[in-house]
């Protein structure tokens, strides 16, 4: 479950990190463009997180054995 939890915060991360960005070239003074590359590198983690919850049971599998030993 917390392996699915931080997936997900990964993704409210990435969607936050996009709004900040949009607010803030929309509300300058002129408004900015968006540019493609801040807009990638704020989408990194979303990749993790989408990661992160298709292998969550192989990462939490591979987490407790960790924890086991």
């Amino acid at each position: 479950m917390l392996v699915r939890l931080i997936g997900g915060l990964l993704l409210v991360a990435s969607v936050l990190l996009l709004g900040l960005y949009w607010a803030v070239c929309s509300l300058a003074k002129p408004p900015a463009p968006l540019e493609v590359i801040p807009c990638l590198l704020k989408l990194i983690p979303a990749t993790l997180g989408f990661f992160v919850l298709v292998r969550a049971k192989s990462i939490a599998e591979w987490v407790s054995n960790l924890l086991d030993d």
